[in-house]
Formats: structure tokens, sequence, C-alpha cells
């Protein structure tokens, strides 16, 4: 079932300049939640195969965004930003597609907070709590 915010999030969020440049597709929205890949290629790379934390970390502030905005009022002119995040990377992600399920843990008056989880061929490889400021015009 698509939500209303469905299509602001696959393409002014996971389409953005910079998720298209890092190649992120989005694989399922629902509300206060999305999962979104990042295919591998070379250019996500630091050493040999291995997948650039930059990266991961770029994926996890992407897909929590979104997740954020599939419960924004966009009739009352929304205006959002991540105002923090700590990730902890637990496994190194080589030469695989990566997943980031990213999910709204509570959602505030203009503050929320979320949690986003990134595999790899089924194995966690991060795990990140994100803070996002999501203000709407009185």
């Amino acid at each position: 079932m698509p939500i209303a915010n469905d299509e602001l999030v696959r393409k002014a969020i996971v389409a953005s300049p910079l998720a298209t440049l890092l190649g992120t597709e989005t694989l399922e929205v629902a509300p206060d939640r999305i999962r979104v890949a990042l295919p591998y290629r070379p250019e996500v790379t630091t050493v040999g195969d291995l997948v650039h934390g930059g990266a991961i970390s770029a994926l996890i502030d992407i897909a929590a965004t979104a997740a954020f905005w599939t419960g924004a009022d966009l009739a009352r002119n929304p205006r959002g930003t991540t105002i923090g995040f700590t990730v902890n990377f637990i496994a190194a992600a080589r030469g695989e597609d990566l997943v980031a399920d990213a999910r709204v843990v509570r959602r505030g008056r203009s503050i929320s907070v979320g949690e986003v989880i990134v595999t790899a061929a089924g194995s966690e490889v991060a795990r990140a709590m994100v803070t996002y400021k999501l203000d709407h015009d009185a």
C-alpha cells in the first residue's frame, strides 16, 4: 500500500544528488520504515573490495532521513535535517551489496530518533541511532 510521501521519499531523498552518486535504490517504503540498497561497485570502496565507512554512513543518513519523511505532513511545509547519529561498524563489507533497514523508534513533535541496521548478504555490517529534526509550519 503506497503512503502519501512515497514519491517524495523515492525521488527527492533516495534519488537526491548524493544518493544518485552513490547509486542507492529504494527497496521498500512503509510508514516510519524504509529499506534502501547500496549496490556494490568499486567507486564506494577504500582498499580492494572493502566498502568505505563513509559510503556506509551516507547510506545510513539517506535511509534514516527517508524513514523520518514518511511521516511528514507535506501540507504544513516541513523542513528537516539530521542533527546527529552514532554508528557502530560491526563487520567489514567486502564486494557485496548493502541494505539499510531504517525505522523510526520515536517520533516527537520536532525531534525524532531512528535506528538503521545495515546488512550485506544477510549479515550485519553496521548499526546506527539517528536523531532528526523535522519542523512543520504552525
